[in-house]
Formats: structure tokens, C-alpha cells, sequence
């Protein structure tokens, strides 16, 4: 028995060649897809680094991710299915639920193409472009834009790549920029947040009283001066709005909640913001959108005051120390989140 291995338009070259008819009957073929989740495209590129004399060179936090994005988003096929679109179904894959999907329409957006994942990006070339970022005699660490650098010009020095191909792939190196333009937001405003954990426990602790009084009928009691008091509802809406609830949708979001609280508490574990993906993100941008002129003051002026100074190497110590930043690429971070935010 021979093993072999070759990629579609070799094969297709192969088989249409009549002098290798009688192997055709032969052969038993077994089609193998590229990956299509971003995380395992991570740890593949992971392995390859490590296995090679590049590892002693700093790889900042995202930036396989970013490359990975890239590489998956070429993969996939447009889908059918009515608000659909190509970073939906990724993060799909990659076991996250969006906007309007679940994980159980899966087998569904599987089920649409029996090729998906025949063609795209290969690791090898992301590998390559990787190797020429880390190679270079002055890098001691890169970032997830050197990344994106890297793979853009490497279209530009491919020999095979059509036009229309070309513009295809650049959009999804501005896709994945994009995916790491929030990806970089929120690492900044998670730093500046020092007690992160209790500010959103508390944050959801007051949301779910609300909820609770509200979809109960009842009033709450105020902490400090014991009157009766309406649920807040500026603070519920203030909440829900960041992740497009609708004022028609409120009721059935907050009874979902609600529903979700009762089934942990049956079964005896703790329900806290984490324990709903939606509410999660909500209570996070909540916070991030209040700090926000903070993060934007600090990060952008060119000269602190010894507060800012202050402020800015306590969050550079944070992405150092609990995010696997060194202190080069944490600089950059903070430069470049603040330039986002001037925009």
C-alpha cells in the first residue's frame, strides 16, 4: 500500500490524465479540509514555532490570533442562511454563539458545502510570513500588526495569486485588523479597571436585583434611606443597550435571565455574569463605556502629568504581569489603543 498526499488542483491534474487510468480504480481518495476553528489554528502555528530556532523571540498576545483569523476567514464559503456572514460563522466554529445563531446551527451551516475547508490559506504560507516578521536582526518582539504587515506583503511577492484572489485575501487581513482593533480596546480597558472582578459582580449583582423586582412586580428598598423604589430601569436599559437589546425586547431578555438564575439555583451552582454570554459582554462594555474617556485621556496625551504617568505604568504592569505582554509590545498597545480611540 502507498500513502500519499497532495493538495486538490494536483490531484484533478492526475486524474485527468489519461496515461494514469488504470490507477484510478486503484486509488481510495480521502479529502482532508484545513482547519476551520481560529483556536486550532493557533496552537498549530504554536507548534510549528516552538519547534523551530525562532522561540526566543517575544510573540505578543493576539498576534497568532489575528493570523489565524486571517487564514480561517479564507477557508469558509458564504453561507445562505439570512444574517449570516463570514465572521459570524467563524466565531460559530469556534464554539462562541452571535447575534441571532447557537451552536446547535452547526450541523446546518456544515451541511450547506461538503468542500468547505478544500481550499484557502494553507499554514505553510502563514508560517513562512510569520518567519520573515521574527527574523529580522533588530525584532525582540512582534505584535499582532508586524503580523498582518507580514502576511499583506507576502501577497504582494506571490507568484500564483490572481487579481480578484489578491483583494479577497486583503479584505480579510482588514477583517482580522478589525477583530483586533476591539480585541486591543478591551485588553487596554480591562488593565485600567484594578479590581475588574468586583466592579462587574457588583455591577451585575444591582442588574439582577432590578430584573428580579421587575419581572416579580415589586419595588426595591432603598439601601439607605429604606423607602420603596422602582426597579431602575435607566440602569437596566443602560446595560442592555450594549448589546442591542431592543426597548420591544427588554421583557423576554430579562425573563431569560431570570430563567437562566432559577435552572443554576436548582442544580446548585453559582450564577454570576460569566453564566450568560450576552449579559457577560453587556456588563463588560457597561464598564469599558464608562471608563472610556479615562483609557482615552491617559493612553493619547503625548505629555502625563505624574497621575497619567502613574496610572499608564500600573497598566503597563497589569498587561506585563496577568496578560503575557513584555514591556515593549505593552507600550505599543497603549500608544496604538490610544490612537483608536482619537479617531
Amino acid at each position: 500500500m502507498i500513502i500519499a498526499h497532495t493538495n486538490e488542483n494536483e490531484y484533478q491534474a492526475f486524474i485527468s490524465n489519461k496515461k494514469n487510468e488504470a490507477l484510478q480504480s486503484r486509488i481510495i481518495v480521502m479529502k482532508i479540509p484545513y482547519n476551520l476553528k481560529v483556536s486550532e489554528e493557533v496552537k498549530i502555528y504554536e507548534k510549528l514555532i516552538k519547534q523551530s530556532d525562532l522561540n526566543d523571540i517575544h510573540i505578543a498576545p493576539h498576534s497568532l490570533k489575528v493570523a489565524s483569523i486571517f487564514s480561517v476567514l479564507s477557508r469558509l464559503k458564504d453561507s445562505k442562511k439570512q444574517g449570516m456572514d463570514l465572521v459570524k460563522k467563524m466565531k460559530l466554529y469556534d464554539g462562541e454563539d452571535v447575534e441571532g445563531f447557537k451552536q446547535k446551527d452547526l450541523t446546518e451551516l456544515h451541511n450547506e458545502f461538503n468542500d468547505e475547508g478544500m481550499s484557502g490559506v494553507d499554514p505553510r504560507y502563514v508560517i513562512n510570513r510569520l518567519s520573515s516578521a521574527l527574523i529580522r536582526s533588530t525584532t525582540r518582539c512582534i505584535n499582532p500588526l508586524d503580523v498582518l504587515r507580514a502576511l499583506k506583503d507576502g501577497l504582494d511577492q506571490h507568484p500564483s495569486i490572481s487579481k480578484e484572489e489578491k483583494e479577497r485575501l486583503l479584505n480579510f487581513i482588514s477583517v482580522a485588523r478589525k477583530e483586533y482593533d476591539e480585541l486591543a480596546k478591551k485588553e487596554v480597558q480591562k488593565a485600567f479597571v484594578y479590581s475588574y472582578e468586583e466592579s462587574a459582580r457588583v455591577l451585575f449583582d444591582n442588574y439582577l436585583d432590578n430584573v428580579e423586582a421587575y419581572c416579580n412586580g415589586v419595588k426595591l428598598k432603598d439601601p439607605i434611606t429604606d423607602e420603596e423604589i422602582d426597579p431602575d430601569e435607566k440602569l437596566m436599559r443602560s446595560i442592555e443597550e450594549q448589546v442591542g437589546v431592543s426597548e420591544s425586547a427588554k421583557k423576554s431578555f430579562r425573563e431569560e435571565i431570570l430563567i437562566r438564575l432559577s435552572s443554576y439555583a436548582r442544580k446548585e451552582k453559582r450564577f454570576d455574569y460569566k453564566s450568560h454570554e450576552r449579559l457577560r459582554e453587556a456588563v463588560e462594555k457597561k464598564l469599558f463605556a464608562d471608563l472610556k474617556d479615562v483609557v482615552k485621556i491617559t493612553t493619547s496625551t503625548k505629555t502625563p502629568d505624574a497621575e497619567q504617568l502613574k496610572r499608564m505604568n500600573e497598566v503597563s504592569a497589569k498587561l506585563m504581569d496577568e496578560y503575557g505582554y513584555c514591556s515593549i509590545c505593552a507600550n505599543e498597545l497603549l500608544k496604538y489603543v490610544g490612537s483608536l480611540l482619537n479617531r
